[in-house]
């Protein structure tokens, strides 16, 4: 039988059905596209900490870096993807830069390889704010290998860091906390090393007081929980003295600062703290600069 079609109905059949076969035998091969999500509709979201582990640990021929998050961090899955994402890059980033160094002509072979471990803690944490510590043990080859320690206050519902001009407010004047802080590390210093010469605001010969808005620092409990009873201030070893007296951490009381705080803040610190001024904490020995 004579077919009846004419040639660009016959070409637009002869189309539709390779297209046909060509999407049969496809089929096994690629995936369905994604159902769009009808208006209105709540989309499917991966927790922003899905592919965030509480640690890393790599060890090479001239670097072994590790970081250890906490387990309180777990429900801000914001700041724990972005922290892990931070704090693993800047390790890569050390190992790369001790291959660099280690392996650079001239080099001595025998050195040993660079070490940098970062902890970081929960040092508080209130209805709006969690605050933690973080500590850097690190070994470059040095005479000796240094630990800093760093502060980051985190606001929960806002989901963002929180600085001092957000604590504060823009503008608030902290010479009264400025101050006491001072005032504060001088008592530690005389305490811990008695020979060693007091510091001032605004400078001095070698050493001075650093002001609170330049200072990282930390939420400090205190009897009521729930509640930030004043701020401890990590200020590490060189900054007020020599190496030998090593880092200091003050706790200032909110009572001190608190006609300071931005009315949004204000309501998360209460009660009084255990303990004030030196608080650094009394720990086992620093692991030694490898032998050489």
């Amino acid at each position: 039988m004579t077919s009846t079609a004419t040639p660009p109905l016959r070409l637009l059949l002869l189309t539709a059905a390779l297209a046909t076969t060509l999407a049969a035998c496809n089929r096994d091969r690629e995936p369905e596209a994604d159902a769009p999500v009808a208006p209105g509709a709540a989309a499917v979201v991966t927790p922003a900490d899905a592919a965030a582990p509480m640690s890393f640990d790599s060890k090479t021929a001239w670097a072994d870096v590790s970081l250890t998050l906490p387990a309180g961090i777990k429900p801000q899955g914001d700041l724990h993807a972005r922290l892990y994402a931070e704090e693993v890059r800047r390790l890569r980033q050390f190992t790369e830069g001790a291959q660099g160094e280690l392996t650079e002509a001239g080099a001595d072979t025998d050195r040993p390889k660079y070490q940098k471990t970062i902890t970081i803690t929960v040092a508080a944490e209130t209805a709006k704010l969690l605050s933690l510590k973080r500590s850097d043990f690190d070994y470059s080859g040095g005479a000796h290998p240094n630990t800093l320690t760093d502060g980051l206050l985190w606001d929960k519902a806002l989901k963002r860091r929180v600085g001092v001009a957000d604590l504060f407010g823009k503008g608030a004047d902290l010479s009264v906390l400025d101050q006491a802080l001072c005032t504060a590390i001088n008592a530690a210093k005389r305490a811990r090393a008695p020979e060693s010469a007091s510091v001032i605001l605004g400078g001095g010969k070698t050493f001075s007081c650093p002001r609170a808005a330049d200072t990282p620092f930390v939420l400090t409990a205190g009897d009521t929980p729930g509640k930030a009873a004043g701020l401890t201030f990590l200020i590490g070893p060189y900054q007020v003295g020599p190496y030998v007296e090593g880092a200091y951490e003050i706790a200032i009381p909110a009572t001190v600062f608190r006609s300071l705080l931005a009315v949004a803040y204000a309501s998360e610190f209460g009660g009084r703290l255990v303990k004030a001024g030196d608080v650094t904490p009394v720990a086992a020995p620093a692991p030694a600069a490898p032998a050489i």
